[in-house]
């Protein structure tokens, strides 16, 4: 264990400059094409529910359940006040945070932190299964830590390198497109239950105004994210 220890908090080599490029370049095609992008964005609802779930504990709220759904839907359940600030911090987290985390991502990876962001990737994804309330939702956490444990344990260092820098660019790229698809769904089909909503209701905001703040934000992260790494 000592050993195991050792190699998650040292520093690992800083990948070629093409390795860092390239999978940028991956990783937006995975987000702007859908045929990858039907099967990477259940990523991304682990991450939107993560971040519900992170914010409403810390914002003292009782966390109750997460569920993930096959259509890349997703619910996590918290109980406490149902307005007032922690409520409306656990709502609008759920669109930021994939590109949040992703920014995060590459703060470590800037430090040479590679080992140490996939084995804290793996420990999230185990606090979040103890919450997961539904088979789909197992399945989805278990397969993808065991993706990043395989590529943590089993592949050299210029593998888990490149596996790191793909997973956490897409992160990063991947908050944008589910504030679009958020704001077409709204049109179709509106509903009171999307995070635009709650919102609308808990501050007397209009939705439409809430689904601009989230591409705000992600379109700011992702341009800071995509600067600190390539400039």
């Amino acid at each position: 264990m000592g050993d195991v220890w050792r190699e998650v908090l040292s520093v690992q080599p800083e990948p070629e400059r093409w390795i860092v490029i390239a999978t940028a370049v991956l990783a937006l095609a995975s987000v702007v094409l859908n045929p990858p992008w039907r099967v990477a964005r259940n990523v991304v609802t682990i991450a939107h529910e993560g971040g519900h779930a992170l914010v409403a504990l810390l914002s003292g709220r009782q966390l109750t359940g997460i569920r993930l759904h096959s259509d890349t839907s997703g619910v996590t359940v918290s109980r406490g006040r149902s307005t007032g600030i922690g409520m409306i911090l656990t709502v609008f987290s759920g669109y930021v945070a994939p590109s949040v985390i992703g920014l995060l991502g590459i703060l470590m990876l800037m430090s040479d932190r590679i080992t140490a962001l996939l084995w804290l990737s793996i420990v999230v994804l185990a606090a979040m299964l103890l919450m997961i309330r539904n088979i789909y939702g197992v399945v989805s956490i278990v397969v993808t830590g065991a993706i990043v444990f395989g590529v943590s344990w089993f592949t050299p260092s210029e593998v888990q390198a490149a596996f790191a820098y793909l997973f956490t660019w897409f992160l990063l790229f991947a908050g944008v497109r589910p504030v679009f698809e958020l704001q077409s769904q709204r049109r179709r089909s509106p509903s009171p239950h999307s995070d635009a909503d709650q919102l609308a209701r808990l501050t007397g905001v209009p939705g439409t105004l809430w689904v601009g703040v989230f591409l705000l934000v992600n379109i700011s992260v992702t341009a800071l994210g995509v600067w600190l790494l390539l400039f």
